[in-house]
């Protein structure tokens, strides 16, 4: 066995501990670099702006706090006529189309014709009419003769009475016949010896827009077949089925939104005004009815829509304004006071209620959220990342 010299020796052991203290000394300080690096990527995350800089970007924050909104149920409807104000037109009589100028879509007023008619019934109700005015106007005048000579004496009682009996009987005629064009449907018209007219007009008697057009000259309109359908749209209904376990969530009366792809940029608003009674044993649903003013004819009937309807129940959420949130790299972001400066920070919404987004995670209650002048951030931050990728 060979020996080292006490010299050497020492040399090394000097050695061996100046080596173990560098290597102890790097892995300690190895946490702290790690920190100082973080810190130097959120410094580099927020943005820092002038005072300047932020009142001329209009920059102002709100602090983030729960706020208490109601519930809401969102389902899919359809939009139908109001069938209370529907009329399916046809005549009370079987009567042949002489004239349709009304066309399909025209909007029509209240008393306005829609078409004329050509009718044997009518044309002798309106005869047996008129020859029951001529009776009449005769006895009428016959009963003034004989109530004039009876005051003077001039005949006898019996024969007064008899002109009598004769008016009171023509009169009675007359009556019967101008009800029996009325219960037609036709306004009693024309002075005795007028000859009979067989035609009448089929009148409208609403305001509304023609739906439905059945209409063809020549041909015979029968009671029970409708030749014009007069929607009133200026109000519509929107139907749509509740699931059984959401019954209990909706009542009459409530207000509701309602939203059509056509026009996605606008909410029409209405009120729950029926509730099914009956539950539909197939599709175990309910048929709920929203009415919606449609003053602009915005709404066609059998357009689908999305109705939200607003429940009694109410939960705290965590609530911007839309004008908060942005875009940035396709996620929904918004900006947070860090301390001198702006963080970016990624949200998940759940769901937007009046003008506001319900955030689920990424920002904290009491955490100052920018709601204005978000754009010039976000202008901001895309520039810097540019400048950054020219740098490397």
């Amino acid at each position: 066995m060979r020996y080292l010299s006490s010299g050497v020796a020492a040399t090394l052991i000097v050695l061996s501990m100046a080596l173990t203290g560098c290597g102890k000394s790097e892995t300690d300080k190895a946490p702290e670099k790690a920190a100082e690096k973080t810190d130097e990527h959120r410094d580099e995350a927020v943005l820092k702006l002038s005072q300047e800089e932020i009142q001329s970007a209009g920059i102002h924050s709100e602090a983030l706090e729960e706020a208490e909104v109601k519930d809401e149920l969102m389902v899919t409807a359809t939009v139908k006529p109001n069938q209370d104000a529907v009329v399916r037109m046809a005549p009370r009589v079987p009567g042949r189309l002489v004239q349709a100028p009304i066309r399909l879509g025209d909007a029509v007023k209240a008393g306005q014709m829609l078409a004329i008619l050509d009718s044997i019934e009518v044309g002798e109700a309106h005869s047996a009419y008129l020859l029951a005015a001529t009776e009449s106007k005769l006895a009428a005048t016959a009963f003034e003769r004989a109530e004039r000579l009876h005051a003077d004496q001039i005949i006898a009682t019996k024969d007064y009475q008899r002109a009598r009996a004769e008016h009171d009987k023509t009169r009675a005629q007359l009556a019967a016949a101008t009800d029996k064009l009325r219960m037609l449907g036709i306004t009693p018209r024309g002075v005795p010896g007028e000859s009979a007219v067989s035609t009448f007009p089929l009148i409208s008697p609403i305001a509304g827009v023609v739906i439905e057009k059945k209409a063809r000259i020549g041909e015979l309109a029968k009671p029970d077949e409708p030749v014009f359908t007069i929607a009133n749209l200026s109000v519509l209904w929107i139907e749509a089925d509740i699931v059984e376990k959401d019954l209990a969530r909706v009542r009459r009366g409530a207000e509701a939104k309602v939203s059509v792809t056509a026009y996605p940029n606008e909410v029409f608003a209405g009120k729950v005004t029926y509730v099914g009674a009956m539950m539909d044993k197939e599709t175990r649903t309910v048929r709920a009815r929203i009415e919606v003013p449609n003053p602009k004819g915005e709404l066609k009937p059998e357009m689908f829509a999305t109705a939200t309807i607003a429940t009694d129940s109410a939960r705290k959420v965590l609530a911007l304004p839309e004008s908060a949130v942005t875009l940035i790299q396709g996620l929904p972001t918004v900006y947070v006071e860090e301390g001198e400066g702006f963080e970016a920070r990624s949200i998940e919404i759940t769901e937007r209620v009046g003008g506001r987004v319900i955030v689920k995670s990424g920002v904290k209650a009491g955490e100052l959220v920018v709601i204005g002048g978000v754009y010039a951030l976000k202008a901001k931050q895309l520039k810097s990342q540019i400048g950054e990728g020219h740098a490397h």
